[in-house]
């Protein structure tokens, strides 16, 4: 197995979840599956509300759509130049979130890509979509589908591991896995910063920050730094587009829940319908919340981004990521800033 194999696996792989990302019918057998594949991952998807009222068809279909245009040929061309394909194929473990869809898939991809085997143990919350990505795998290359195991129970030996989960995970995972070479991975979330010259666009872009996955997601923003004399009006009415959050019902109730208890304290909240606004310096709000805080010099902003660098995954704003990307990242936006190809050539 070389790295062309496997890029050329992937790429084969893009083009199916970009077609069904963007919600196409099956168009032959040029997309590399018959119609009886194509159809059932287009049911999977369909389903996957049931299993995880968190999944709705739009969050499946916007990851898909995302990976899909990730995965050509050329961009892992590019994005593999500058690391090393594994003569001997080590087994990294792999144990994933299930936040939101295909959470852990970059790491299965570098995996892949570094030209090593993986285990996975997949979160009970996303149990079904990678294994129907994998079995599309095997059928364009089945020496690659080798490589790969999704574990029923423990891991089992592993070479090294790359984990993710929250900070009580942290001590189960350090216990475990301690020993071996490793990427631990806690809770991380996303920040806004504002000067107060941005247009409707792009605070109606900043809504897709907050929004997309139901602000489930550590790229999701949920603290927002503004300017001392910003009219908050002008973001509310921006973001009106993403009203339609407070519909799904496991939303509505964090909203519901939120609003109860910040009333029943007598603290001072602002709500448009579907999000409340709270002024803290905290950085993670509850979900269906934001947090923000005002500041009158930009040193104060650089103070407040320093001392929380470690648990800010990404910053949108003029200068920093531009407004409504944070949920489309690139195959080079590495988690935590850990560059995991160049962690998995290194052992």
């Amino acid at each position: 197995m070389n790295k062309a194999q496997v890029i050329t696996a992937f790429d084969a792989l893009g083009k199916v979840l970009l077609s069904i990302g963007n919600q196409k019918e099956w168009v032959g057998y040029e997309l590399g599956v018959t119609q009886e594949e194509y159809e059932k991952l287009q049911g999977l998807v369909q389903r996957q509300f049931y299993l995880n009222g968190w999944f709705t068809e739009a969050a499946v279909l916007h990851v898909f759509k995302g990976w899909g245009t990730q995965l050509t040929k050329a961009n892992l061309e590019q994005f593999t130049t500058d690391y090393t394909f594994a003569e001997t194929p080590k087994k990294v473990g792999v144990i994933m979130a299930g936040n939101i869809p295909l959470v852990g898939f970059h790491d299965f991809l570098c995996a892949l890509l570094s030209g090593n085997a993986i285990v996975i143990k997949l979160s009970s919350d996303d149990k079904t979509l990678l294994p129907a990505l994998i079995a599309l795998l095997r059928n364009f290359a089945p020496d690659l589908g080798e490589r790969i195991t999704v574990s029923e129970a423990k891991l089992g030996e592993v070479d090294a591991i790359i984990a993710t989960g929250s900070g009580n995970s942290m001590r189960y995972f350090e216990s475990y896995f301690g020993h071996l070479p490793h990427v631990f991975r806690k809770n991380r979330t996303s920040v806004a910063v504002l000067t107060g010259e941005e247009t409707k666009e792009e605070l109606e872009a900043l809504g897709a920050d907050i929004f997309t996955h139901y602000g489930l997601g550590c790229r999701n923003v949920s603290h927002i730094i503004v300017p001392q004399d910003f009219e908050l009006n002008r973001f509310f009415e921006a973001i009106i587009t993403q009203a339609d959050v407070v519909n799904l019902h496991k939303y509505a109730n964090n909203y519901d829940y939120n609003k109860a208890i910040y009333l029943m304290n007598l603290e001072e909240i602002l709500d448009n319908g579907f999000v409340l606004l709270k002024e803290s310096e905290e950085l993670f709000s509850p979900l269906a919340m934001l947090f923000y805080h005002r500041y009158e010099n930009f040193s104060e902003v650089e103070r407040y981004l320093e001392e929380h660098k470690e648990d800010v995954q990404a910053i949108v704003g003029h200068n920093y990521l531009p407004f409504g990307v944070a949920q489309c990242p690139g195959l080079s936006d590495f988690a935590d800033g850990v560059d995991t190809m160049r962690w998995l050539n290194s052992f």
